[in-house]
């Protein structure tokens, strides 16, 4: 039974603000009062049969959404793809999985024994994709985790949910520049990521990105309470393609960097 579009998004954000406040402050802040629209929200998974990329997506393909693109990201040992909705107000999705068999095998046992711990049809269920954590890990194993991939860290400690939420800056009643929408945020307070520079991308490759650095939270471990970032909010401005049509996919080699949102060492 899957609910309609706009219930999975709402739910998916109330969720992500429980563990990203700073995202109220800025909705309030850039949308002075107006909805803000949002470009795509990107999800987290492992390569693993009973929780990849297509067990998420499963839950969006039955609610209209195509599959549109396909990405890798090799240092990071990622692959994602991207959905998009015929109605075009709602947000694309955009999901990666962790290439598991990549890393050591230290790490690999970990992983595996967290998505042991998932029940076996849990995925099939739409609110699978908030529902946290279905593991318990030391803190130990979360560092142990975070010396070969900052995303698996992450994935520990926070499991399903959105990753982040995307404003687009081609919707804003009060901006139309991303680099405005940075300075206002700086101006604020909050602090973006630098990773490859505060704007990635931009109207050579038919999108421009930034995001504010993700926040920190109070993470129960299984043997000790951690402090770590969670979640962060992105920006994303889109540009007209030669045929007239504004680009909607995604830019690997920015996307790569936007994966560093989350990072522990900023």
């Amino acid at each position: 039974m899957h609910t309609n579009i706009d219930t999975l998004f709402e739910n998916l954000w109330q969720n992500y603000l429980s563990v990203t406040p700073s995202a109220e402050k800025v909705h309030r802040l850039l949308g002075e009062g107006d909805t803000l629209i949002n470009d795509h929200v990107a999800f987290r998974t492992f390569n693993i049969e009973k929780v990849n990329l297509d067990k998420l997506a499963a839950h969006f393909l039955a609610l209209g959404y195509e599959e549109k693109g396909q990405y890798d990201f090799e240092q990071k040992k990622l692959k994602a793809k991207h959905f998009e909705h015929a109605d075009t107000t709602k947000p694309k999705v955009f999901i990666s999985e962790l290439l598991v068999e990549a890393f050591s095998e230290t790490t690999q046992n970990i992983i595996r024994n967290m998505v042991a711990q998932v029940a076996d049809n849990a995925s099939q269920q739409e609110s699978f994709l908030y529902s946290g954590p279905h593991w318990q890990v030391t803190t130990e194993e979360y560092e142990t985790l975070l010396a070969e991939s900052e995303y698996a860290a992450w994935m520990a400690a926070w499991g399903y949910r959105a990753n982040h939420f995307t404003v687009s800056i081609n919707h804003m009643q009060h901006y139309h520049e991303l680099a405005a929408v940075n300075q206002a945020l700086k101006d604020a307070g909050f602090v973006l990521n630098t990773s490859g520079g505060e704007i990635k991308g931009g109207q050579e490759v038919f999108l421009a990105q930034s995001s504010t650095m993700a926040d920190k939270i109070d993470v129960q471990f299984k043997d000790a309470v951690k402090t770590i970032p969670s979640c962060f909010y992105e920006f994303a401005q889109r540009y007209e393609l030669p045929n007239g049509k504004i680009y909607t996919g995604f830019v690997a080699a920015s996307a790569d960097k936007i994966f560093e949102s989350t990072n522990v060492a900023n």
